[in-house]
Parts: C-alpha cells; sequence; structure tokens
C-alpha cells in the first residue's frame, strides 16, 4: 500500500507518496493552507486518490530533540487528520527543509519558484528517509491490547494440551481459543493462542499472547501485554520455539 507524506507548514503542506511497493517517493504537490479543515480535507481526498490510509507527517524537533510549538501545530494537525480514520505515523524532518533548499538552490532553480515546490520536495525526502529505514511496518497481528480474561466456569487451563479453551474477557464475553503455546520467558508465563472464530477485536488470523498473573484473589488472570518490548520479545521466543518444533 502506499504512503502519502506531509511537510506540514503555516502557509504551506508538501505532500509526496510513496510508489505501490513502498520503495520509491515522489512529489506530489503543495498545498496552500487555507484552514486546518480544509487542509485536512485535501489530505483526504488525496488518501482516496491514492487508494491508502497510511499518511506519514515529518515532526519538527530542535537539534537536541526536542518538540516546541512549531511540532505541537504539526501533531493538532495530525490528530484533525485522524478523525478520517486515517492512520498516522511520525518521523522526525531535522534539517529536510533545508536540505531540499539546499538542493533547489544546487540545481539553479530561481528563489521565486523554489516557494512553490521546496515543501514538496521536504516531504518526499522525509518520505524516502522513512522507506530506506524500513517503511511502514506490516501490523503483526500478535495481541489484543487492554484486555484481561478468566477461565470459564472456573476451569483449570491444561497447559501440556493443544487444544480449545473458553475465556471470559472483562464484559462477561466468551471467547474461544485454540492454545498453541505455554512458554517461560524472563520469569514469567505466557500463552499463545490463536482465536477459533474472528470477532470485532480478533481476527481468525491473529496470534494472541496473554501473561498469566494473579489477581487480588488469589486466581490466575490471563493479561494482554501493554508494553510492546515485552510483547516482541514474546512473540520472539514463541517464533523461535515455533521454528525449533518444525525442524
Amino acid at each position: 500500500m502506499r504512503v502519502l507524506c506531509l511537510d506540514v507548514g503555516e502557509k504551506r503542506i508538501g505532500v509526496a507518496v510513496s510508489d505501490p511497493l513502498s520503495i520509491t517517493a515522489q512529489g506530489v504537490e503543495t498545498i496552500h493552507t487555507r484552514g486546518a479543515e480544509n487542509d485536512a480535507m485535501r489530505v483526504r481526498e488525496l488518501c482516496g486518490q491514492y487508494l491508502t490510509d497510511r499518511v506519514l507527517v515529518g515532526l519538527p524537533r530542535t537539534l537536541s530533540g526536542e518538540e516546541g510549538f512549531q511540532a505541537q501545530r504539526v501533531r493538532d494537525f495530525a490528530r484533525r487528520i485522524e478523525l478520517f480514520e486515517l492512520n498516522v505515523r511520525f518521523w522526525d524532518e531535522r534539517l529536510t527543509t533545508r536540505s531540499a533548499t539546499r538542493a533547489l538552490i544546487e540545481g539553479r532553480m530561481r528563489r521565486e519558484k523554489r516557494k512553490d515546490v521546496v515543501d514538496m520536495l521536504a516531504a518526499t525526502l522525509i518520505l524516502q528517509s522513512f522507506l530506506d529505514a524500513g517503511g511502514w511496518p506490516e501490523e503483526e497481528n500478535k495481541t489484543l491490547r487492554k484486555k484481561v480474561y478468566t477461565m470459564s466456569d472456573g476451569k483449570e487451563f491444561n497447559m501440556e494440551q493443544s487444544d480449545v479453551v473458553e475465556l471470559i474477557d472483562e464484559d462477561g464475553k466468551e471467547v474461544s481459543f485454540e492454545h498453541l503455546m505455554t512458554l517461560e520467558h524472563k520469569g514469567n508465563t505466557y500463552v499463545c493462542l490463536a482465536p477459533v472464530e474472528p470477532d470485532d477485536d480478533i481476527g481468525d488470523d491473529e496470534l494472541v499472547i496473554l501473561r498469566i498473573d494473579t489477581d487480588e484473589d488469589g486466581n490466575d488472570a490471563y493479561v494482554t501485554i501493554e508494553d510492546d518490548e515485552e510483547l516482541d520479545d514474546v512473540f520472539e521466543k514463541y517464533l523461535e520455539i515455533a521454528e525449533a518444533d518444525e525442524d
């Protein structure tokens, strides 16, 4: 899927887009600002034109890495874009506009013409840097977020068998999972599950990783992992064990 990139300024917004394989970036246009609502509408139109819901926004920072007033303006505009159900990510744009201007000067472009393209070129440089660094990561369906499950009808989790288990979420909804693996990692116990049927929150091809904690009554509680680093560690451990089993 393509990625649309924005270099957001006070008077102009440079726009670039990737190719369908997200390998190269090219400039699209310069939006001359007409108010945040109108500008956001134009971004939505461009997303529709290029059949994407992915928007990369250059985030201005100081040389020390801090965010100032302009960065807050950019984040405010990004929140407006998100109201259109577009997925937004940020990318450090330090010195990008300066690099774009230098490139235009070296290309002997006249000063009056540079204003019309410098923001678009800056967006192109931001996007290309993002793509070269790995681009938009595909969703690795690893886990649900902010959920706590308990066993259905007071049953116990059989760690040794791979079968269907039924867990109850915080809303009292019963969800059926196939138990794929139980593993120990850094002093904690985790269960790796696959939903038997998709629902509003879980796709039928998703892997769900739950940490086994103890609730205030001393009972086991199966909790989704909110810390990305912990989740990545456990997911890698799962892959390591699964690949070793295949071998």
